[in-house]
């Protein structure tokens, strides 16, 4: 068992560069690579210090995999690993113009039951969402690349609000679905 598997970070565990843009089918590649070495169902003979190892890497190696796959997760780690200070708990954006476009968007959201076709709307809004999603991804990914760390976390601030924005269209979504069906 690789014991090292513990100390590395999550780039360096799935040996890719450490870089926001990245190869997710190589991941989902080599997270089945090291689950072959390392999952518990390999140790079960073995002594309760192997099984434990075993039980912390398969734990680590899973974290990895849903950090990196996740656009918002993977950019906060990139930060963490520069030691960039995150308290997006108590920090929000201070751009006025993104705000309003928020609460606007909210509004609308709010309104998609009344429709007449709420599931045309949901699909429009969802796009919407997507497209300013991929345009904040490749904010971040700019000043990441360019060492601009204070802008770097405010792009997270504005891809946090449009990850919550998706979870709301999806509950929308499954109770608009639930009432027509």
């Amino acid at each position: 068992m690789t014991a090292d598997i513990l100390s590395c970070n999550f780039f360096e565990l799935f040996d890719i560069p450490v870089s926001y843009e990245i190869d997710i089918d190589l991941i989902q590649q080599r997270y089945r690579e090291l689950q072959k070495v390392v999952h518990p169902d390999r140790f079960v003979n073995a002594s309760d210090k192997e099984r434990r190892i075993s039980m912390q890497q398969t734990s680590w190696i899973n974290e990895a995999l849903n950090t990196l796959r996740q656009p918002v997760d993977r950019a906060i780690y990139l930060l963490k690993l520069k030691n960039v200070d995150l308290n997006l708990e108590n920090e929000t954006t201070m751009d006025a113009e993104f705000l309003m476009e928020q609460m606007e968007m909210r509004e609308a959201l709010s309104s998609i039951s009344s429709k007449e076709d709420p599931i045309s709307e949901l699909d429009r809004f969802s796009a919407q969402i997507k497209s300013k999603m991929q345009s904040l991804i490749k904010g971040f990914a700019a000043a990441y690349e360019n060492d601009q760390l204070d802008e770097a976390k405010e792009w997270i601030r504005k891809m946090q609000f449009m990850q919550k924005a998706r979870k709301e269209v999806d509950e929308l979504s499954a109770k608009i679905e639930d009432e027509l069906f």
